[in-house]
């Protein structure tokens, strides 16, 4: 561990320290698992509770495995069914979307918080994730919602090279956001479009691409892979058989993205007009 990753690490023991005992937002994602690992080696396992929100938004994989993760690191962990498909704001799918998901969820572990006796709920939010257009950190500053890892400005980077030296499973883990952030802002939202990006990417996973994105666009598919991966849809029979699930999951078209993947592309258009 680099000098400057280890003096990171104890400010954010440090950090949590202060608090004293925590409820942890896990979703599943290497973030919030580094954090309740860190957590529970600060503060012991009766102080540490990590709590995934099952939603249609999260992936299927990412609720399977969130209770197992969190008994990696020793800590106790609930699901709480979260509530944001209840709100119209949230289903409208505006730019601010995320805000109204987190509102939903910060307001049950709070809940939660205060019935179990713990005297914070943290975020996995690294800080990387401020310098980009996040709705969400408006709810966890209204919710005074701590973020260890920001706070001590552990980047991704750092995060993934702590979580390896911590011993992680999945400290290689690609990033996998909320199934919302490939509906483009405008489009409304309803879980039965949430569980065809899910399996349509499930399967391009099944298929050997690691790192993708399915981008939903009405009936159109535009698929996001790696650069170097994007060579491999040369091959006929990769094609069909992409093509032919994604249209049988009910999509009109299926398309390829030339650019390959870029995490939060449907982002893009609004950080443009915002420095314009």
């Amino acid at each position: 561990m680099s000098p400057s990753l280890a003096e990171k690490y104890q400010q954010l023991q440090a950090r949590l320290r202060e608090l004293g005992s925590v409820v942890v937002a896990m979703s599943g994602g290497l973030d919030s698992t580094l954090l309740v690992r860190v957590a529970v080696e600060t503060l012991g396992s009766q102080r540490v509770l990590a709590v995934t929100g099952r939603s249609p938004s999260l992936p299927q994989s990412e609720l399977e495995n969130a209770p197992g993760l969190a008994a990696e690191c020793g800590a106790a962990h609930l699901f709480v069914d979260t509530t944001e498909f209840d709100d119209p704001n949230y289903r409208a799918n505006p730019v601010t979307r995320c805000y109204f998901c987190k509102t939903a969820l910060y307001n049950q572990l709070w809940e939660l918080a205060a019935e179990r006796g713990y005297n914070a709920v943290v975020s996995g939010t690294n800080a990387d994730d401020l310098r980009d257009f996040r709705p969400g950190l408006q709810a966890a500053e209204e919710f005074g919602v701590r973020a260890p890892l920001a706070e001590v400005g552990l980047t991704k980077a750092e995060v993934r090279e702590l979580a390896g030296v911590l011993g992680l499973s999945i400290c290689d883990k690609p990033a996998s956001p909320c199934l919302s952030s490939r509906v483009p802002y405008g489009e409304p939202i309803n879980p039965q479009k949430l569980r065809r990006i899910d399996q349509a990417e499930s399967f391009l996973r099944e298929l050997g691409f690691r790192e993708c994105r399915v981008r939903h666009h009405n009936h159109l598919a535009r698929i996001e892979v790696p650069p170097d991966q994007i060579q491999r849809f040369a091959d006929p029979d990769l094609r069909q058989r992409v093509e032919q699930k994604l249209l049988d999951l009910g999509y009109h078209y299926v398309t390829l993205d030339l650019r390959g993947f870029r995490s939060g592309s449907l982002n893009e258009a609004i950080l443009k007009g915002a420095a314009e």
